[in-house]
């Protein structure tokens, strides 16, 4: 069957139609480009690319055809930045609302800081990687573009501890991330640890010196605080923590955030994690971060009381989800930060709508969820100043955004 793809969908696939109006998707095809090849299922397995696009590239990555890691690496840049910027102008029209948008910025080739692989034990060893493309085998990546090359020199350990510790049929999961220190290896879904699995894994922690390796959460091995810097301030993220996947990435939403909240005094952040955003904004802001994990509030907390010269930060553990901060425990503050989870935080802008704040400082993983829940702040007088796309996931389908929303404040 030979088709014209018409778009990209959400996963990066390319969308064609049959005669009949059903769609098919294309992988690794782009918009514009005629394609043949059998469809089943409403799905074009092996297109052979009859008319490219003029936005076509050749893959810099030797894996990208069977790795799963990598979306879009045959499309050229702007063609990406072009397509995620539309994503998030067709979640924002779906709910009925244009905005402004800044340039996308995006995250440098091998720059991605962190990343979780997949090690499964094999007859004469392990294989380590990312999973294939559309399959749960493992591909080894030795030429990955995307790995910050910190990341890609502890393959070789990651292939000895996966044939250490996982077990005969399932796979480990091996959260890496790269900072100041080193590197820091939280592995899942291992082998039960006992004696002599401690020791082997304390072996390869000090003969590789990982600055921190746990398993299953218990820690085999602190050879030194895996620090991580915001702004002014070191701290040391709990083992797995989330950290945004690239310091490009990061600057760039911390960028956009500052903007937004502008010369606010008084700031209350919302899903402030370890203090991404809490840390920096506190260099010259009185900072109230909210967090629903204990652990990442500990390590905020530790790294603003060790860092001289920052404005008073307070934090408190809550579940925004469960218990968002209400309108009345907002009074006083001049602005919100709220970076939630994909779902977003309905519950909490409704709290926020609610309120006497001005300045809404948002980041999102999820352009849908961020639509529905800007919405609700601009049925309650916000207007959505503008957004900011940030691509930190290069080359793959995920979307991150920050956007400034504001409303003018009258009576007492």
């Amino acid at each position: 069957m030979r088709l014209t793809v018409e778009r990209l969908g959400h996963l990066g696939d390319g969308i064609a139609r049959e005669p009949d109006g059903d769609p098919v998707f294309v992988p690794m095809a782009l918009p514009g480009e005629v394609v043949e090849g059998e469809v089943t299922d409403g799905r074009m397995a092996a297109p052979k690319i009859v008319t490219p696009s003029p936005d076509r590239v050749t893959a810099p990555c030797p894996h990208y055809r069977a790795c799963g890691g990598c979306a879009l690496m045959h499309a050229s840049n702007s063609l990406v930045a072009r397509w995620k910027e539309d994503v998030v102008r067709t979640a924002l029209a779906a709910q009925g609302i244009a905005a402004p948008f800044r340039p996308v910025v995006t995250s440098p080739p091998r720059s991605r800081r962190r990343a979780t692989l997949a090690g499964r034990r094999t007859k004469s060893g392990a294989i380590v990687g990312f999973h294939g493309r559309a399959s749960g085998t493992i591909v080894e990546v030795p030429g990955c573009k995307l790995l910050h090359p910190g990341l890609m020199t502890a393959l070789p350990a990651l292939a000895e501890i996966t044939a250490l510790g996982a077990s005969r049929k399932g796979e480990v999961a091996l959260a890496l991330t790269h900072g100041e220190a080193g590197l820091d290896l939280a592995v899942s879904s291992g082998k039960p640890l006992d004696q002599s699995l401690f020791s082997a894994l304390s072996g390869v922690a000090g003969r590789v010196d990982f600055a921190r390796l746990t398993w299953g959460g218990q820690v085999i091995a602190a050879r030194r605080p895996v620090i991580q810097r915001f702004g002014a301030a070191h701290v040391v993220p709990p083992p797995g923590a989330f950290l945004q996947a690239t310091a490009e990435g990061e600057a760039a939403l911390l960028s956009a955030v500052c903007d937004a909240v502008g010369p606010a005094r008084r700031v209350a952040d919302l899903f402030a994690g370890a203090g991404t955003f809490t840390l920096p904004l506190a260099d010259r802001r009185e900072v109230h971060a909210v967090e629903g994990d204990a652990a990442m509030l500990a390590a905020l907390d530790a790294g603003w009381r060790q860092t001289p010269g920052l404005r008073r930060v307070t934090t408190e553990a809550r579940d925004l989800f469960r218990r968002p901060l209400l309108p009345d425990q907002m009074k006083g503050f001049d602005a919100v930060v709220i970076d939630p989870p994909r779902a977003g935080a309905e519950a909490q802008m409704r709290a926020i709508a609610a309120s006497r704040i001005a300045v809404v400082a948002a980041v999102s993983c999820n352009p849908v969820s961020f639509a529905r829940d800007a919405r609700i702040l601009l049925a309650a007088g916000f207007v959505l100043d503008w957004v900011q796309v940030v691509d930190q996931f290069r080359w793959s389908p995920h979307v991150e955004l920050a956007a400034r929303l504001s409303r003018v404040i009258t009576g007492s």
